[in-house]
Formats: C-alpha cells, structure tokens, sequence
C-alpha cells in the first residue's frame, strides 16, 4: 500500500514522501514525484528511517526506573503517576519545567506547549541550533526572512558561506547545480570539512569562528572604493556610524584576523561587486560560534552593502521561522507568567542554581543530554531531580537520566502538519504506518494527561489543532481540502524586502554597531572543535548499531599536533573540561586549526563531543556556542 506523506525531522527540505508498505517488514520511503519542491527525491535520513521505526530496541510500552532497572507498566498507571506529580505541584508551577526540542518539525508537538503554558509552569528558552543566527537577520532586517529559495536560478553569483549544501540540504545543493548550468558562478567560503569543493568555482578557506572579519575586510573596500550604491546606504538607519567602524578597522588586522592574504579577500570582493545578482547562502554552523550572531551580521551587512537584498536573484538566506506560515496562537497562553527563564544551552548549570529548585522536569523532541554541551553535567542534574520524564522511543543518553520513559509515535506514524525553514511549502502527514505496541503520538499524551489533572486542562483535539493551525493570513486552505491535496503554499512574496523596505518599524536595514575580537584558544589547546552535521541520520537519531567503536576524529596531515603523537597508542581528545577516545583519521586541506567529528553519537555508546564541550552562551539569541571550544590530540 502506498501512502503519500511528509517528513517531519529537523531538515530544512521537509519533503513530501511516498511511503511504499508492502509488507511490515518491507517498507520504502521516497520523494514524493507530485510535489513542486521535493520533486521525486529524497535524502538517505528518511529513506533509511523505517529500520528505525522497525528495530528490536525501540521502547513500545512505558517504563519507569526501578531500582537498578527498569518496570514496564500500562499507560493508565504511568500517566496517573505523572498527573499525581503535576497536582502536587500546581500551586508551584514554577517547580515545573518542559524542554521541548526539534525532533518532530510538526504542529502537534505544541500541545505540550499548550499543557505546561496552561498551568503557568518554567520556559526553557534559547536553543542549541540556530537561534543566534535567527536573532541577527532579526536584528538586521527586522524578520528573519528572505528571497524564495527558488529565486537562485535568478542568481548569476552565489556564495556559499559555510553551507555544506550536500549534507544539509539535497535539495538546495540541486537548486545551486541548476545554476551553476545556467551560468551563476559559485564561491565556497569554508573553514573545511564540507563538500563543496567539486560544486564552487572557487573555495577559500576561512579560520573556524572568524568571518565577520572576512565579511568586514570586504565591506572595508566597498568602502573604500566607493562601491556602495547610494540608494542603497539610504535605505539603513544608523549607515555613517556603521561606515565609522568598519573604516576604523586596520586591513591588515581584520586579514591576519581571518587568516586570508589580499587576494582571497579581493576575490569575495569580486563576487559581491560583479553587475549580475548574488545570493549569499550563510551555513546553520557560523552561528555556533561565541560571536556567532556578529558572523552572520556582517555577512547580511556585506551583501546589503553590495545592493543584493531586496532583489530578485540576490538574499542573505539563512533561516526561515517554520511556524511563520501557521497560526500556532491557539498553543500559547495570554499571557506568560512574569519569570527568570532557564536556558538550553546552559541547563545543567541553570537547573543546579534553580531557587526554589525544580522539581519535575518533563522532555520530549530532544534527546537533551547528548545535544547539550557539557553533557556530563545536563545528566546529572537530571538524574538529581525528584521527578524526570522523558518522551523518546529508545533508551538514549536522556532516556536513561528518567524517573520514566514514555514511548512516543515518531515521523511516518501520526498525522501532522509542517513547515520549512527553507520553503513556503506546508505538507500534510499522513500516518503511513502504525506505531507499535502501546507507542503513542505527542499530542495524545498531552491529552490524556491534561484531562487527568483537576480542574482538567483541555487540550483540543488533533484536528482542531490542526485546523486552527491553518487558520492563518498566509494560508488559503482548511484541514479537508490539506488533506486531499497534501501540501499547499503559502502566499509570500517571492523577493524578501522589496525595494529596501524592510520589518522594522523604521522600515530600514539595521547595521552591527560593533565588531569584538575572537577570544584566544587557552594555553595548550590549539584546534577548534568542530562537530558537523552528519549525512546519514539527524542529530541523534543514529541507531545503536550504527556507532563505530570510538568516533572519528579528523585532521590535515600537515597538522603541528601530530608531532610527537604515538598513533599506535590509544589516541584522546582533549579539552578543559575532560577527555575522549577517538579514532585519529587524516583529510587534506582542512588547515592547521581545525579537528572535525561529526555530531551525533551517544555518550553510552563511548561517542558524545559534547562530553568534551563547555557550556555557554552566544552573543545574541542565547545559543549554544559548540564550536568555541578548544581540544587537543594526546596520547
């Protein structure tokens, strides 16, 4: 039986797929060949994913942690446990708190949004992905917005600023070779570890956590060279005090700063300055830096300076809010109790300061302990806690922090509706396949769970949600007629900032006002960590098989660390905070500054960088900043 649905991890393609159910046992996922945008392909993540919908380890009934192991039980008597646990607290609300993530993209995930918002319980707020970046398209142009992502083949010049297109989007990497046949020309500005190398007519590479220098050396000779268009300079508001900074910064500082020498800075001149559009495709990596809000400023700043916002075949692309098309207000409160947040990327550390401390913490669509810096501290805090559930379907690093597990419906399993953060696409989920055992979706354990409480919180249902979700300006379609046609677009304009005229009241771009040096790596710590997306499963969604005895570190082989290193002797990664086994691997041309892991792995199975990871915070939009961090190789 085939089945046309739509996946719901956290990619930005959010494809409609076909689901091909033979038998139980045989199940194909594909692109969907009807869909304007997915276009009858797909990624390996969610063609590989049936065996993880299928796999022998996979929690199908609730668990809760008895003594050294772990208590099967029934959904009545786990839900009653966490329903006690919330009455005690509900004149306390503030001793609950929800960490939700982004391991479902669809709507019905906010009604554990709208459960906890209801009993006016804590927020965790921030992210560990792209919230830094978020905030500074929101600084600058007043909405994280910009150009349809279609508009490339408008594009005589694109510039891959950090966007490893292979691994993160398939379908922008197709959109990009279609331009390139075109006639567009492609530049890759990279700090190493990506694979555009056989897509860009010209790579540069970068140091890791240093382009806003890069950005600010070229806008300094626009500057110059009074390459800026006026009508352009007049659409900003604050442009001489901009102009001021970025002139009084040495070119010879902002060069060593960067790690490039003249021509390479002149060759990303070249592409911003060319007469034809360019669009700049700015990476989901840039802003995991501790300035990782500035880098992307400065870039937005560089191609607004060159007269490429606001025009067909130009954009600074980066991230587009999914819940921008959608009305999502019938899963927020009216008002938000007055209260300190705790932040993601901080939790462990948040949750040991907590006074009064918290005592129910509730996780679900993040496997919170793998995913959080300093992940060692993030378990044991949970662990402390009088109260941890966690909503997952296998035993993860989080899952084995819980009081009590809670088996979850996952992507192919429910009915749903998402968005893109990279296209004007909403797709409708169908559920393809049934999920096994007692697992159940989201939204049906919020709701079961609210009318336990008393007075009960009444959580709409699955289709109510759903169709309040599309009641929306942008929208033109109910839930029937998403159902039958399964997917619509939203009304948007093709060109984001048309004519200069941008979101902020003012109606003007909003330039950085400040420029901060990059911190210095510690004494005895010369590489820069980087953990970059991984091309066959999201995040953490490996399966326990898939783990390779220890994980992968690679570095050039021209790299200074390898002096003096046994590699016949067991090899660790090294930072302030602790250590890792790792299998050392040799890639060219990675530079001398860098070690590169793909992120992932779990903790339990002997992987997890973010062991090794300081927590903190980025300069804006309080995001995770993973690759701050500074290592070692030792034996």
């Amino acid at each position: 039986m085939k089945t046309i649905t739509a996946c719901t991890l956290d990619c930005p393609d959010a494809c409609s797929v076909v689901v091909d159910a033979a038998t139980p046992s045989r199940v194909r996922v594909s692109g969907n060949p009807d869909h304007p945008f997915t276009d009858g392909f797909t990624c390996a993540k969610i063609k590989r994913y049936p065996q993880r919908l299928a796999h022998p380890e996979r929690i199908t009934a609730p668990l809760r942690r008895d003594g050294s192991g772990w208590r099967q039980m029934e959904w009545d008597e786990a839900l009653d446990l966490c329903a006690l646990q919330i009455q005690s607290l509900r004149s306390r609300p503030e001793a609950m708190l929800p960490i939700c993530g982004s391991g479902d993209m669809g709507v019905l995930k906010y009604a554990g949004h709208f459960l906890f918002a209801s009993l006016g319980a804590a927020q965790a707020i921030g992210s560990l992905c792209c919230s830094a970046g978020e905030a500074a398209c929101q600084a600058d142009f007043g909405a994280a917005d910009h150009n349809d992502i279609r508009d490339l083949h408008r594009a005589r010049r694109i510039v891959l600023w950090g966007r490893d297109v292979h691994r993160c989007s398939i379908h922008t990497a197709r959109l990009v070779r279609q331009a390139k046949r075109a006639g567009a020309r492609i530049l890759a500005i990279t700090a190493g570890g990506d694979a555009n190398a056989g897509l860009a007519d010209e790579v540069i590479s970068v140091r890791p956590g240093s382009d806003r220098f890069l950005a600010a050396a070229v806008l300094r000779l626009l500057m110059e060279r009074d390459l800026v268009p006026p009508e352009t300079s007049a659409q900003a508001s604050g442009w001489q005090d901009f102009r001021k900074l970025v002139l009084g910064q040495a070119p010879l500082e902002l060069a060593r700063n960067c790690g490039l020498a003249t021509p390479a800075i002149e060759t990303v001149l070249s592409f911003y300055t060319a007469a034809e559009p360019a669009a700049t495709l700015v990476g989901w990596g840039l802003q995991r830096h501790r300035f990782g809000g500035q880098n992307v400023r400065f870039i937005n700043a560089l191609a607004f300076a060159a007269g490429h916002i606001g025009v067909a075949g130009g954009g600074s692309h980066y991230f587009l809010p999914p819940g921008r098309h959608l009305n999502l207000g019938w899963a927020l409160p009216p008002s938000p109790p007055e209260r300190k947040p705790f932040y993601k990327p901080t939790i462990g550390a948040e949750l040991r300061a907590a006074d009064p401390p918290v005592e129910l913490i509730w996780i679900h669509g993040t496997n919170l302990v793998n995913q959080t810096p300093d992940l060692d501290a993030c378990a044991r805090t949970l662990r402390q806690a009088k109260m941890t559930v966690v909503v997952d379907a296998f035993m993860t690093d989080t899952a084995r922090c819980a009081d009590l597990i809670l088996p979850c419906a996952l992507v192919l399993e429910k009915e749903d509706i998402v968005a893109s953060y990279l296209h004007d696409y909403i797709n409708y989920c169908r559920p393809a396949l049934e999920p096994p055992g007692q697992a159940r979706t989201d939204h049906w354990i919020f709701r079961e769970l609210g009318r336990r409480l008393d007075p009960a919180v009444d959580i709409p249902s699955a289709p109510d949600c759903l169709s309040a979700s599309l009641d929306s300006r942008f929208l033109q379609v109910d839930l029937p007629a998403l159902r039958r046609n399964n997917w619509t677009l939203a009304d948007r304009p093709p060109v984001a900032f048309a004519g200069g005229v941008f979101a902020h009241p003012d109606r003007r771009y909003h330039p950085p006002d400040r420029l901060d040096p990059e911190p210095l790596p510690p004494p005895g710590y010369p590489l820069r960590l980087l953990t970059l997306i991984h091309r066959g499963a999201m995040h953490s969604q490996l399966l326990p098989e898939a783990h390779g005895p220890e994980p992968i570190i690679r570095i050039d082989p021209s790299n200074p660390c390898l002096a003096g290193l046994d590699r016949d002797r067991p090899v660790w990664l090294a930072s302030p905070l602790g250590r890792l086994r790792v299998t050392l691997s040799l890639a060219e041309g990675l530079g001398p500054e860098i070690a590169i892991g793909r992120r992932g792995g779990w903790a339990c199975a002997g992987h997890g960088y973010n062991r090794i990871i300081t927590a903190g915070r980025t300069d804006m939009g309080d995001g995770a900043p993973f690759y701050q961090q500074y290592v070692r190789l030792e034996n």
